[in-house]
Formats: structure tokens, C-alpha cells, sequence
């Protein structure tokens, strides 16, 4: 084979690999992205509405990088695949885990990479009450909704909370290795507003 010949196999390949890359890409962006509240406009039953600006939320809040944090029992569960936590830990009273194993033993401040372990200033389990796994998106919205299971929050403070807060946002930065939350986290507290200030209502369970 000439060496024309080999620049042709190799400009062709180098354009099929480059194109599938990018259909990729495209179709992750487009699996992954949030709808706007303003996209349910066309519903104009309010309440209607409000339950379906919260099932598009339900995309984040049923996603592993939730779920593996509030999880049915009290082990935490890592990876997409929801797998028991390893090393196995346990909550412990306050939800930092065990006083021979803390979280913060392992989970610093920030992402450590060259582990692949997670990290964040406050890393913990959420509390037993605020447990999504194996839920449906109707029951989270009711978990949500009661002040004795959602950590004693109003609804205006839901949507500080998974807006802003930086612990919540570690979904969309999980690190390597790690698919984060769908959309961003901006476009997830656009969603809680809405879905407040439209009534709060949720879908069938």
C-alpha cells in the first residue's frame, strides 16, 4: 500500500471515529438534558402542570448520584449500578457515619481523582426519612412535600436546597467514572420554583 493510500485509510477512519464521537456526544447532551419550566406551558391545568414539572425533575432525583445518598436501608450505594458501598460503612447516629468509620475518613473536601473517590466538606448519608431508593417519582413528591420528611423544610427552601446547595450540586461534578444528574443543577432549581409556585402538586404515585 502506498503511502497515499494509507493517509486515504487513515483520513477515513480519523472521520468516522470523529463523527461517531460527536453523534455520541449529541445523544448523551440531549438524554441527559432537563425541559425548561417554560416547556409545559401548553398544559394549562395548573395543577396538571405542576405534577408534570416535577416528574421532569423526578429525572435527577431517581438518578444513582441521589439515590446512592438516600438510600432504603443505612449503607450508602455507589457507582450507576446502585452496588452496597465498599468498604462497608454504615450511617451511624448522625448520617457521617460510625465513630471507627467516618465518612470523612476517606470522603475529603473535594473529588480525589487518582482514587476515584468522591468528595465534598460534608459529605453524608441523608437521614432515614428523606430515603429514595426503589421509590417511585410520586412518592418522592410526597416525601418532599412533608416538613417531617424532607429535613423540616418549607417548599420556598427546597428550592435553595437543590438549586444552590453545593452537596446537592456534587451531582452534576461527580468525577470520573461517574455519569452526573441530568441537566444542571440551575436548571433542576428552576424546575423546584416552578413546580412551587405552581402548587407544589405531585403525580400519581
Amino acid at each position: 500500500m502506498t503511502s497515499e493510500a494509507r493517509f486515504r485509510v487513515v483520513a477515513v477512519v480519523a472521520a468516522l471515529v470523529s463523527s461517531a464521537c460527536a453523534g455520541y456526544a449529541a445523544s448523551e447532551t440531549k438524554s441527559h438534558a432537563l425541559a425548561s419550566p417554560e416547556s409545559f406551558a401548553a398544559i394549562t391545568d395548573v395543577e396538571k402542570r405542576s405534577a408534570a414539572i416535577f416528574t421532569e425533575l423526578g429525572k435527577v432525583l431517581t438518578h444513582p448520584r441521589c439515590t446512592n445518598c438516600h438510600p432504603a436501608g443505612d449503607s450508602p450505594r455507589q457507582t450507576d449500578f446502585g452496588r452496597m458501598h465498599q468498604p462497608p460503612v454504615t450511617r451511624g447516629a448522625d448520617g457521617h457515619g460510625t465513630e471507627a468509620m467516618r465518612c470523612p475518613v476517606c470522603h475529603q473536601k473535594a473529588n480525589f481523582e487518582p482514587g476515584r473517590v468522591p468528595g465534598h466538606p460534608e459529605w453524608h448519608l441523608a437521614p432515614r426519612e428523606m430515603a429514595w431508593e426503589g421509590k417511585s417519582v410520586g412518592e418522592i413528591c410526597a416525601q418532599i412535600r412533608d416538613p417531617a420528611r424532607n429535613g423540616g423544610r418549607k417548599m420556598e427552601d427546597l428550592i435553595e436546597h437543590i438549586g444552590k446547595d453545593t452537596l446537592v450540586g456534587w451531582a452534576w461534578k461527580p468525577g470520573f467514572g461517574r455519569s452526573p444528574a441530568p441537566g444542571t443543577q440551575e436548571q433542576a432549581g428552576a424546575l423546584v420554583e416552578a413546580w412551587v409556585k405552581t402548587g407544589a402538586a405531585c403525580p400519581a404515585p
